[in-house]
């Protein structure tokens, strides 16, 4: 069920960056009714607080779940439930556990038609590089990122568009070791949402700047998207 994320509507603005929820609310709408869906670890666990029972969405976990719910809070955490971040979830109706290898072969067999996963860099062609800087004394943190970005019919990133220093995480050509080639369709920023792919860049919407200030901020060429 693939969400045809290169089919882009007319640029749109908004007057201000989006923060984190209104960021994941923003990707929980995007997401097509009926979707099987993973949410990487960090900013992405926050998508399912944002899911309608209309959209029927049904979210997997790498650790071995079907039907995960929003986050737990209160009486409602159990231990014993958590998603592959080690955050307490909620089970919705019809829920279903298994093997952490079947879990892995729904995710290398294309049984996922979204993940959502953070990233340290996206380059212009789709590639993705998100476990490991390469900085001598990281920790590499590749978890079930590389079966994600090959198995998922559609690879949605979030992430700030900046590093701390500044600098733009998408680039021309990833300089960290990649997670996947050519795989992310779609770019969550604070500051805008970008469509990736062979064709380049394509700025669907921006949040508190123009398109010629993100242009000032991004490496790459940006292209407006057009009715």
């Amino acid at each position: 069920m693939s969400s045809e994320t290169n089919q882009p509507a007319a640029l749109q603005s908004a007057p201000e960056p989006l923060g984190r929820d209104d960021l994941a609310r923003l990707v929980a709408r995007d997401i097509a009714p009926g979707s099987f869906v993973n949410l990487g670890i960090g900013q992405p666990t926050l998508v399912s607080n944002y899911l309608t029972a209309e959209q029927n969405i049904t979210l997997h976990t790498e650790n071995g779940m079907l039907g995960m719910g929003p986050a737990a809070e209160g009486d409602a955490i159990d231990g014993d439930l958590i998603n592959a971040g080690k955050i307490p979830v909620t089970e919705l109706p019809g829920a279903s556990y298994f093997h952490h290898a079947d879990s892995f072969a729904i995710m290398r067999g294309g049984h996922l038609d979204i993940c959502v996963l953070g990233a340290f860099q996206v380059s212009a062609t789709g590639d993705l590089a998100n476990w490991h800087t390469g900085a001598p004394g990281a920790i590499p943190a590749v978890g079930g990122a590389m079966d994600l970005a090959t198995g998922a019919k559609d690879v949605f990133v979030m992430m700030t568009l900046l590093t701390r220093e500044g600098a733009s995480k998408i680039v021309e050509a990833c300089t960290y070791p990649l997670t996947g080639v050519g795989c992310v369709t779609r770019v969550y920023t604070d500051k805008a949402v970008f469509l990736t792919g062979p064709n380049g860049v394509t700025v669907r919407e921006t949040f508190g700047c123009t398109l010629a200030e993100l242009q000032e901020l991004v490496p790459v060429p940006l292209t407006a998207a057009v009715p």
